[in-house]
């Protein structure tokens, strides 16, 4: 076996694929059980209060899924109250100021802290079995995701039960939010945005899983659809949510420090925050929608007892849609007197689509009649969801069209339209995956009985609740109003709609029930459902190492494609079939046609994961006190445990080059470069940050094109050669760095520590230089907008050459104390990567602030 390398790594030894003859080889019975007591020791869950300490993707991602329920219920008690509160006219149920708090918190527990969190806690559940693999590449990240998630969340949700809930909506539009009084708007968005992190932590995880863990012989088009819309989904979030982080940047720095972003007397415009907000909350719909469409695509085959029609249609369409969501945003903003132009370019975007999301829809059909379907309880979901969506997509049509957008916006009938679109795309396919997937997660079953009673509870709970809504819109009911007039014909809609949400709350109490009630009967049955994909060939015991060996995959449905698949997985007659060294292990393969790299070793139980996130919560939650003290005494401490985490969990050098994983086959333990998991979560995590970077510049030019007085008329300027002298200081540190994995390379280690110990000497330089830009040209950012975008870019990029100089001194100790050598260099590889982008933004900052202005004035 050969492959192509750009590291050190020695190449894979020995044959692939295996033949017939290699893989029909029996197994010794006492060799197998010895190898499984092994895997069982190693992967063995920890016990008793040590339990919290886990990482395993079968537990984090319960975890997670639960926590998502949880808050999911507590947001839907907010909607009973908020409907007895507008069941009838003139209703004194709920004061003015606590319904706009749990409206505001509704809305944000189900956008933030449900719908995108449950796909990530489905995805981080099943990817690792739908793979084949033992677990995710980062399984301490995926920990460390979800502590923050479970801390941000009770942060943001708890503050309703001090009267203290941000109170201004779920998108939280100036000046309305940024003048409000009190700690509401604070909270939501330095609470929110501290679960944005986990949000993106788990999205890096699931791109990586995808694209480097797969099971030997698995190419990309062999993936299962579910997979693939992991990929899409994951993409999505990396380039959605970094510009709601920007905004809530700049949000905080008004609040907090005065800086006019959104303030039109000095220069603001709260049509940025619009903008950012909506870059991120359109894409986020299909953020929520395509996982459901997953979700459906591995239902739809099983009910129909055969392969999905049209796989390649529908991997393109999933991609179309997500490319296509990232041009709609404006559509929210169609009564904020746009231009025509933009009125007509985005309308139009707003029905294309439709397109990519129809072929979806139409493939299942096809499957569905292609196939002998049998109508299990999952499939009764789907299409009950399939038929709500589409109902909410006709609705999405027409308020893709500006003038009937201009006559229902901000009225009840676009809280119908959304809901039906989400509902239809999001709730009903997820509880069809739970009572499908049900007996991988717990090896039992749920009730068919209870399934369908809280089915058509639900269906016809919601359709009496929201089919209303449209008429109550077209007769004119705004939305967030707590009471209303008893003359103007809409109390009987809204007593329907209220009776409504109480049966339909009946129907998810069912399922709650259902999924927690305590079950005796264990799986008999592997397989019930007769599915095709991996996934099933789970352990019917409750084991925690994923699967007993790793798989040769050559067909989309192994299960119905590969005899003696499953006998084989169970025999360990395939890759990774013990733990000799004692150690959680997983295989890394190549991106496009999964061929075996790497022994991937992964971290097992830690507390450092949440002591991580309890300081990463510190250095978000202290400020809405303006408790700066703290807040970077948790920064700074979060910072050293993750470095702490880092050096005694992923710095180690193995004992031994190359390992046996099975079938004549020995990989590299170690890699470093673009082979490297971590170089790729790296690469993926600073896509995402660039990301957050390109919009704080777009609302440089935006300010520039929307005001007359950007800048204003003789306003200093950043100083030119002290923004020069930072770029000639960033761009020496960057060659450096550069220079100090080179020469480690080529086993010069006294070279690369010397440059490594000036790099950082520079890294300083460079930041006081671009601080003193500004500084010494006397712009003050809460004079004008302008100035305060200017110090923006310095803050940020001043915040990232921080963490270039963490970067640096890593890098240093390592070769310091033996952590890194010529062979083993995978930090200085990672480190010369975030410089690259470092580097960019250095250029780009000094660019904008020095150069631009004087340009564009």
């Amino acid at each position: 076996m050969t492959t192509v390398r750009d590291t050190d790594a020695p190449a894979p030894e020995g044959p692939f694929p295996p033949t017939e003859a290699m893989l029909a080889e029996p197994v010794p019975p006492e060799v197998a059980e010895a190898q499984a007591d092994r895997l069982r020791r190693v992967w063995a869950t920890p016990k008793g209060w040590r339990y919290w300490s886990a990482v395993n993707n079968t537990e984090v991602g319960v975890w997670y899924a639960l926590t998502a329920l949880a808050f999911m219920l507590c947001a839907g008690v907010l909607a009973l109250l908020m409907r007895v509160q507008l069941a009838v006219p003139d209703n004194d149920f709920l004061s003015a100021d606590r319904f706009n708090q749990f409206f505001t918190m509704h809305g944000s527990a189900m956008m933030f802290l449900f719908a995108v969190p449950m796909f990530e806690a489905i995805s981080i559940i099943l990817l690792p079995s739908l793979l084949g693999a033992r677990d995710l590449p980062f399984p301490r990240l995926s920990a460390y995701g979800y502590w923050c998630f479970l801390i941000g969340g009770v942060f943001v949700l708890g503050s309703i039960l001090f009267d203290a809930a941000p109170r201004s909506g779920w998108f939280m539009y100036p000046p309305l939010a940024t003048q409000d009084e009190g700690l509401g708007s604070d909270i939501w968005l330095l609470g929110l945005s501290f679960i944005e992190v986990a949000s993106i932590a788990a999205a890096v995880e699931l791109i990586v899983g995808v694209l480097k863990c797969r099971p030997p012989g698995m190419r990309v088009n062999l993936m299962p659809l579910y997979a693939w819309y992991v990929l899409v989904v994951g993409g999505m979030i990396l380039f959605a949510f970094p510009p709601l982080i920007a905004g809530d940047l700049l949000f905080e720095m008004e609040r907090g420090f005065d800086w006019p972003f959104f303030d039109p007397e000095r220069g603001g415009d709260p049509l940025l925050w619009q903008h950012l907000f909506w870059i991120f909350g359109h894409p986020e719909v299909y953020i929520i929608f395509l996982p459901s469409i997953a979700l459906a695509a591995m239902i739809v085959p099983t009910a129909a007892r055969t392969p999905i029609v049209g796989y390649s249609w529908i991997v393109l369409s999933a991609v179309g849609t997500g490319f296509i969501s990232f041009g709609l945003w404006v559509h929210h903003m169609f009564t904020t007197g746009l231009p025509a132009l933009s009125l007509g370019f985005f309308s139009a975007a707003s029905e294309a689509v439709v397109i990519p999301t129809g072929i979806q829809l139409f493939a299942f059909v096809a499957t569905l009649m292609v196939g002998r379907v049998k109508m299990i309880l999952p499939m009764l979901w789907i299409a009950g969801g399939l038929a709500v969506f589409t109902a909410g997509g006709l609705t999405g049509v027409m308020v893709a069209i500006a003038p009937f957008d201009w006559q229902v916006h901000d009225t009840y009938f676009i809280v119908a339209h959304l809901h039906y679109t989400l509902f239809g795309g999001m709730v009903f396919p997820v509880i069809a995956g739970v009572y499908y997937f049900y007996p991988v997660i717990a090896k039992k079953t749920l009730s068919e009985r209870l399934g369908r009673w809280s089915f058509w509870l639900l269906f016809t709970g919601f359709n009496v609740t929201f089919l209303p809504m449209h008429l109550t819109g077209l007769k004119g009911m705004p939305r967030r109003v707590f009471t209303y007039p008893g003359h103007v014909g809409w109390d009987w809609l809204n007593l329907v709609s209220t009776v409504g949400a109480f049966v339909m709350a009946a129907g998810f109490a069912v399922f709650v029930w259902d999924l927690l009630r305590p079950k005796r009967a264990k799986l008999t049955e592997r397989n019930p459902w007769g599915a095709g994909t991996l996934e099933w060939t789970h352990d019917l015991e409750d084991e925690s190492w994923g699967v007993r060996s790793i798989p040769y995959i050559d067909t989309r449905y192994p299960v119905w494609q590969q005899q003696q698949l499953v006998d084989r997985m169970d025999a360990g007659r395939f890759y990774l079939p013990d733990a000799e060294a004692g150690r959680r292990e997983t295989l890394v393969t190549s991106v496009i046609d999964g061929r075996p790299l790497q022994l991937l070793r992964i971290g097992g139980p830690t507390w450092k994961t949440i002591w991580a996130a309890i300081f990463t919560g510190g250095a978000f939650i202290f400020p809405t006190f303006a408790w700066y003290g703290p807040a970077i005494v948790s920064a700074v401490l979060a910072v050293a445990m993750v470095v702490w985490w880092l050096w005694t969990g992923s710095a180690e050098i193995p004992e031994k080059e190359m390992a046996d994983v099975g079938l004549g086959l020995r990989l590299p333990i170690y890699v470093s470069g673009s082979g490297a998991v971590g170089w790729w979560a790296v690469w993926i995590t600073m896509l995402g940050d660039s990301t957050a970077f390109a919009s704080l510049v777009f609302g440089v030019f935006f300010y520039w094109t929307a005001g007359t007085d950007y800048p204003p008329a003789g306003a200093a300027h950043a100083d030119g050669p002290l923004a020069l002298a930072a770029l000639a200081l960033g761009a020496a540190s960057w060659a450096l760095t550069l220079a100090a994995r080179e020469a480690n390379r080529r086993h010069r280690t006294g070279l690369a520590r010397l440059c490594l110990s000036a790099a950082p000497l520079l890294t300083l330089a460079t930041g006081a230089a671009l601080i003193a830009s500004p500084h010494v040209a006397g712009l003050e950012p809460t004079e004008h907008v302008y100035p305060a975008s200017m110090w923006v870019l310095v803050v940020w990029t001043v915040a990232h050459l921080i963490a270039g100089l963490i970067f640096q001194l890593y890098g240093l100790a390592g070769l310091i104390f033996g952590r890194i050598t010529p062979r083993y260099d995978a930090p200085l590889w990672n480190s010369a990567l975030f410089w690259h982008f470092l580097g960019l933004t250095v250029l780009v900052t000094v660019a904008m602030i020095a150069g631009a202005p004087r340009v564009l004035g």
